[in-house]
């Protein structure tokens, strides 16, 4: 191996593979082609003398030599990105809302992933409810809002369809002749109306018990046997048990989140495409 410095171009093509846990998702956030990706990463790998990913037809993982580039990759970048900053003037704002249904436990590591891949940006992230932010963002409030269908819109690019259930605490049992009780987010919210609506098509008696600010709080309301929820199962915690089927509950449809958005130069092009690589990423249908 000779001294030649490292080519940072394929030093964040390696970063994405790693972190998207695929080359399709790295090239769509890298806005080039498959093969563009993954000729970066021979390049780097033959010039680090290793392999730095395991590829398979149905899965990319680290080498054991991948792991340990992991954080001296990320530390090139930010060397670089420190340099570059020490020129550069104040920096674009992007503001984008995300739908509470939406952000899930894998935001806190999205947006600290799109700040070091982009630092030249201020990312300002507002939660809220799907028809609150869409109304922001007609407003021109927001640059982008990723949220669940809504009603009356047909605009906005699917990025991933994902599957409700409804959820209890492993040892939450509903008690025989009362309404059944469930815990919501407050008004407005549509995954609140669907499940009333779908409970009441079915003549099921119920209740609200808990109404609650985010995702979060009625997450915790679920867990403390308060009742149960209609949510995603990435959105609870580790032992939440799916009882629809044992109460003979109404199943609920996959929901499709959406990107709307209007980037207003490549740069905040380049950080939405990351965003919405990586949350097609972490939605299961």
């Amino acid at each position: 191996m000779t001294n030649r410095p490292l080519d940072l171009d394929a030093v964040a093509a390696f970063l994405q593979v790693a972190e998207l846990g695929s080359f399709t998702r790295a090239a769509e956030t890298m806005q080039t082609t498959q093969a563009a990706v993954s000729l970066k990463l021979k390049r780097l790998e033959d010039r680090l003398g290793c392999r730095l990913l395991e590829r398979t037809p149905r899965y990319v993982e680290l080498s054991p030599q991948g792991t340990a580039f992991v954080e001296h990759a990320r530390a090139l970048l930010e060397a670089n990105h420190q340099a570059l900053r020490a020129f550069a003037g104040a920096r674009q704002r992007l503001s984008i809302g995300i739908s509470d249904h939406v952000a899930g436990p894998e935001l806190p590591a999205l947006i600290a992933r799109l700040n070091a891949h982009h630092p030249e940006l201020l990312i300002v992230v507002r939660i809220g409810s799907s028809g609150d932010l869409l109304q922001s963002y007609d407003r021109r409030e927001l640059d982008a809002a990723i949220v669940r269908l809504h009603t009356g819109r047909t605009d906005g690019e699917v990025l991933a369809e994902e599957a409700f259930g409804w959820f209890a605490a492993p040892h939450w049992q509903p008690h025989a002749g009362e309404p059944l009780p469930i815990a919501t987010l407050a008004e407005p919210c549509g995954v609140r109306l669907m499940a009333g609506k779908l409970l009441d098509t079915a003549g099921m008696s119920w209740a609200e018990v808990f109404v609650g600010g985010g995702v979060a709080s009625v997450s915790a309301a679920v867990m403390a046997g308060l009742g149960i929820a209609a949510l995603a199962p990435r959105m609870l915690p580790l032992g939440a048990v799916d009882v629809g089927a044992k109460l003979g509950l109404p199943a609920l449809p996959h929901l499709p989140v959406l990107l709307h958005g209007r980037a207003r130069d490549a740069l905040a092009s380049a950080a939405l495409e990351q965003l919405a690589a990586a949350y097609r990423s972490a939605i299961r249908p």
